[in-house]
């Protein structure tokens, strides 16, 4: 069969999937309710030839249409006409920037599963309707008297490798692209960034990339950068030598780059974040799929250094993944449940606290999560930004919908996916197939005295941020209050460095590892070449090598 006639088969069987799966009630009178939180039911795998699904097609937003969100608040445009904004970053200065992102090219289409995938990602992912315009790069946004609208608009950084994290810290800003993280000098206030990039440490790239999203945070001392690198297959299916470094979590030196797995058996870690009053670092993570419409939950987990998730032997603790051959029960044993449940193929993206910020009661102390939504179910779940409450550092309670309004019967206005705080403390949702982010304020104007920086330290946010109850500034025309920093409470979480000796040892997670030194290549900059280091020398974060079984 030619390949003419193959794809043509290809795309019959897919809409016939798809054309099967719109029937299909299997798991529909499933309460999702049960897997939110820290103790989610997980029903019996199920092994689907036809697969659930529902896919919403991207129609965008009309002219006068918002988001939805609850009393108290008001939504507006932030920015609009962007290129797939993925993320969201808030600078010192409270210059905001938004990472427009889409996935690299080049991706192997190996079986038919693969094609069908394809395709109905072309539909769920749309871009607002209309012809695409240019992505991959960083815009800055000014709201220079801080009345919640934009003021200037600069395109930052242009012609990046698919560019999702970002980090800044003396006068460094750095970007996670699809293959490496760069650092650029940036000075607070410049409109453009023109000087070449060093590329502090090379990240497992293509030529599949199957999630290529790496996500950025800066450790409470300032010393490392985290880093997200999600797996290459949803269950392990190409192979553990594709996994090398994947579903893990990095924790990278900011000064030589030396690189080493903080933790793994991650699937799809997003939203990396650190907490402003502990200093432990959190994030979403993405699950796998092809269990059923119900599992396995995504989720919402702090960090432990050295700690085993389960990818791909295992889900959510120690439940085995009978699919992958041979069977790991010594890493199964390993693994550790994450701390609370979002229900299952929400695609959590996006994540960031509200200490801190100008969000009214009960949006004080807590997460916000940006659901990016299901395509895999027979019923959508997630397209919505929702919060959890926290309590001593902990979730605390059931999460509650914040951001709806994305959704349009069976078609999608937009999704969402980062999320942070501006620098008036309001609620920043980046929408990348609407291609806007949308700002969520009080509905009263109020504002914080000060900017906070996204990567702020636990200690500067604390001493930036009004104490509890005088969380922010009133809107004009209000007396001010008697307001004074309040103090940090916990630990500033500070990390000490790892031995630069360590070396990985049987089953455990990998010990720090320098890069050899550099050697002439082509990083992700603006088109440019760049002298790049050789790729660090790290273990699979789930390790050593198996033959994985293909379950199609």
């Amino acid at each position: 069969m030619n390949r003419h006639f193959r794809t043509l088969a290809l795309a019959s069987t897919a809409a016939a999937v798809l054309a099967l799966s719109g029937c299909s009630d299997e798991g529909s009178d499933f309460d999702i309710s049960q897997q939110l939180g820290p103790d989610p039911v997980l029903p019996e795998p199920q092994s689907q030839l036809l697969p659930d699904l529902k896919v919403a097609e991207v129609v965008g937003w009309q002219d006068g249409e918002t988001p939805t969100v609850p009393e108290g608040l008001t939504v507006t445009a932030y920015a609009t006409d962007l290129a797939n904004p993925r993320t969201v970053h808030t600078l010192p200065n409270g210059d905001v920037l938004v990472v427009q992102g889409r996935a690299p090219g080049g991706k192997p289409t190996e079986r038919p599963k693969d094609l069908i995938r394809g395709w109905i990602m072309s539909i769920a992912h749309g871009g607002g309707g209309g012809p695409q315009k240019e992505s991959n790069l960083i815009t800055l946004l000014r709201d220079a008297d801080r009345d919640g609208t934009v003021d200037e608009r600069h395109d930052l950084l242009t012609g990046l490798n698919s560019p999702f994290g970002v980090a800044f810290a003396d006068n460094t800003l750095y970007v996670a692209a699809a293959d490496a993280i760069l650092a650029y000098p940036y000075e607070l206030g410049q409109d453009s960034i023109t000087e070449e990039p060093r590329v502090l440490t090379p990240l497992p790239g293509g030529p599949i990339n199957h999630h290529w999203t790496k996500d950025l945070a800066l450790s409470p001392d300032g010393q490392f950068l985290y880093a997200s690198v999600g797996s290459n297959s949803n269950a392990a299916e190409r192979g553990m030598e594709a996994e090398k470094g994947r579903a893990a979590i990095w924790q990278v030196d900011r000064e030589t780059g030396a690189a080493r797995i903080f933790a793994s058996g991650l699937r799809n870690p997003n939203g990396l974040t650190i907490h402003p009053e502990t200093g432990t670092l959190w994030t979403v993570v993405n699950e796998r799929d092809e269990l059923g419409p119900n599992l396995v939950p995504d989720y919402m987990t702090s960090v432990q250094e050295n700690a085993f998730y389960g990818w791909p032997y295992s889900y959510y603790g120690q439940h085995v993944d009978a699919r992958v051959h041979p069977p790991r029960p010594e890493m199964v044993e390993q693994a550790i449940a994450p701390d609370y449940a979002l229900s299952s193929h929400v695609a959590a993206l996006g994540m960031t606290f509200a200490m801190g910020s100008a969000m009214p009661e009960p949006f004080t102390n807590g997460a916000f999560v940006g659901e990016h939504g299901s395509w895999n179910r027979s019923a959508f779940n997630g397209y919505k930004v929702i919060y959890i409450p926290f309590e001593n550092g902990m979730p605390s309670g059931q999460p509650v919908d914040v951001v709806t309004g994305f959704l349009d019967g069976d078609s999608a206005r937009g999704r969402p996916v980062g999320v942070g705080i501006d620098g008036t403390g309001a609620l920043l949702v980046a929408d990348d197939a609407g291609n806007a982010v949308w700002r969520v304020a009080p509905a009263d104007g109020t504002v914080i005295p000060e900017p906070i920086a996204t990567d702020a330290s636990p200690a500067a946010a604390a001493a930036t941020a009004p104490a509890a109850g005088t969380a922010a500034t009133p809107p004009a025309g209000q007396p001010a209050p008697d307001a004074a920093p309040g103090a940090a409470n916990g630990t500033t979480g500070r990390i000490a460095p790892a031995p630069t000796d360590a070396a990985p040892s049987g089953d455990t997670p990998p010990g720090v590892v320098t890069p050899a030194p550099a050697a002439p290549g082509t990083g992700a900059t603006d088109g440019e070449t760049v002298t790049q280091p050789a790729q660090p020398q790290i273990a699979p974060a789930v390790q050593p090598p198996a033959a994985v079984e293909d379950t199609d």
